[in-house]
């Protein structure tokens, strides 16, 4: 699906206390982006579109959504951090994921298999059984609102829950929700229950187990048909979750298993390293990236259903979330001191002298150091790059490493064309003023020191330079921000720039060639 220039924009540079960073994803009403809060941590920020701002309802299904997640805290789910559905720009900021959906996980890796389904499986059921006991009907459960954190699935979007007493707040008429994924009794016009969520979680892992959605494709009237007809095809679902999720996609409500039956199929809590989450009013939860269980599942022979009923909770009722308000004025850090400027001003300058000595004392060999300098850090720059956004959207993994290695060649020659730019431009301007210079009849020495300084500055200032001072400024800005390590980065340029200038005393380096490339040329005849 195609959008409008108006709506590929980032929207607002900040939204409450968020600055967006970049575009995740997008629903019917709201787009959601990647958000720095002010501390650094990212947030994924549900916002508004700006059409739909002025919509009374949309507000309502914002704090909706809201008032509903709020009540929901498990590790399963992308639990709420603030939100403000009557501001200027409404918004939703959530724990951020870092991973592909469900549906882009089986597009790109195929099928879930083994005990990795019956994983899956679980732990989805585990955010559906804290989603109820909030008292909370998700009633959107989908492949696309479901992210892989590594392995483990986390549930999203609640823009259709509400709370089992709540009313609704959608017009007569409308259906909201995805067909083939939606209960027969929605389908049919009946207000849904928890068992409607039982039946979405069983087709959400049907398709992760198969790769396909377990009652077709093709025009939504004919899905939906089928879905009231219960003819789902569950052909290739492994047996460890086969009748467990066939009897879930029963058309009758009272016929399917409830959660707690569910949870009993599927075996032991998926893990036991999370601690109780504590009172709604507590800070927001964080699992590990691919949390893996304590135990490895190896048996996934079908389970009984049978399932004794765990005995009733005693602590008391976790406190209640105060209301939410606007957000407080966003409190950045503070700018870069002044001190700390001037510690990068000096030692970029003793960068750029460093160099200058260099190309006084071995012109063409500190112009090849600077060539592979700038292929490399070009290179490896993108290769970060690529990295970096394969880890937002698809979350950690265990061959990032390899992966990084293996894609180094291809970078490479990605950056080529950039590299090959910047350093034909520098060429070009580095000889013109050599000719400058020596026309002027400036000393050897001197020429040099100058030329090696408007090498510098051509390599960090030309086109395509940004590859070369990203990696660099990851060097020297953490290095500038203390006095004791600026002195001693200072200190060791100075040891090596005056072993540079005493290697130079006899005159410099031409090495590879045996002499100055001027001698023996008539300039006046050449400029003639």
């Amino acid at each position: 699906m195609t959008t409008s220039p108006r709506e590929q924009a980032p929207g607002p540079v900040t939204v409450g206390r968020y600055r967006l960073l970049s575009r995740l994803g997008e629903g019917g009403m709201g787009v959601v982006h990647l958000g720095l809060a002010p501390d650094g941590t990212r947030r994924a920020v549900k916002v508004l579109r700006p059409h739909v701002v002025g919509d009374e309802e949309a507000r309502h299904r914002l704090a909706r959504e809201v008032g509903s997640l709020s009540r929901v805290r498990s590790p399963r789910v992308a639990e709420i951090i603030d939100a403000d559905p009557w501001g200027p720009v409404p918004f939703v900021a959530t724990r951020y994921v870092p991973g592909l959906s469900l549906h882009e996980h089986v597009r790109e890796r195929g099928p879930v298999t083994g005990p990795e389904l019956v994983w899956l499986a679980r732990c989805l059921a585990e955010a559906l059984e804290a989603v109820h006991r909030a008292g909370v009907l998700h009633r959107d459960v989908k492949p696309s609102n479901v992210l892989m954190e590594g392995r483990t699935p986390v549930l999203i979007d609640f823009g259709l829950a509400r709370v089992a007493d709540d009313s609704p707040v959608t017009r007569t008429g409308w259906l909201l929700g995805t067909p083939g994924y939606l209960a027969p009794e929605i389908l049919h016009g009946r207000e849904p229950t928890t068992s409607a969520d039982v039946h979405s979680w069983a087709a959400t892992v049907a398709f992760a187990g198969t790769g396909r959605p377990p009652y077709g494709s093709g025009p939504s009237m004919a899905v939906m048909d089928r879905v009231r007809r219960g003819e789902h095809d569950l052909s290739g679902l492994e047996p460890a979750v086969a009748a467990l999720v066939a009897a879930c996609l029963d058309p009758d409500p009272d016929h399917r298993p409830d959660l707690s039956v569910v949870l009993g199929a599927l075996g032991p809590p998926s893990d036991r390293r999370h601690p109780d989450p504590g009172p709604l009013g507590a800070g927001p939860m964080t699992v590990p990236l691919a949390a893996a269980p304590d135990h490895e599942p190896t048996d996934v022979a079908p389970r009984s259903w049978t399932y004794e009923e765990p005995e009733p909770d005693s602590s008391p009722p976790p406190a209640e979330r105060e209301p939410y308000a606007t957000p407080p004025p966003a409190v950045w850090p503070e700018r870069v001191s002044v001190a700390e400027r001037a510690r990068r001003w000096l030692l970029a300058g003793s960068a750029l002298a460093l160099l200058a000595a260099g190309v006084g004392a071995a012109p063409y060999l500190a112009a090849s150091v600077v060539a592979a300098g700038v292929v490399a850090l070009r290179a490896l720059s993108l290769t970060g790059a690529g990295a970096e956004d394969r880890r937002l959207r698809r979350g950690r993994t265990w061959y990032d490493a390899p992966q990084l290695v293996l894609s180094l060649p291809w970078f490479l020659l990605a950056s080529l064309p950039g590299t090959l730019l910047l350093l034909a431009s520098t060429a070009a301007l580095v000889g013109s003023a050599a000719l400058l210079l020596v026309l002027t009849d400036l000393g050897v020495p001197a020429a040099l020191w100058t030329l090696g300084g408007v090498l510098g500055l051509v390599v960090w200032t030309g086109p395509g330079s940004s590859r070369v001072r990203s990696p660099a400024r990851r060097v020297v800005l953490p290095v500038a921000r203390g006095a004791g390590s600026t002195l001693a980065a200072l200190a060791l340029t100075a040891v090596v720039g005056t072993a540079l200038v005493l290697v130079a005393g006899d005159g410099p380096d031409w090495t590879p060639a045996r002499t100055a490339p001027w001698v023996g040329v008539d300039l006046p005849s050449v400029l003639r």
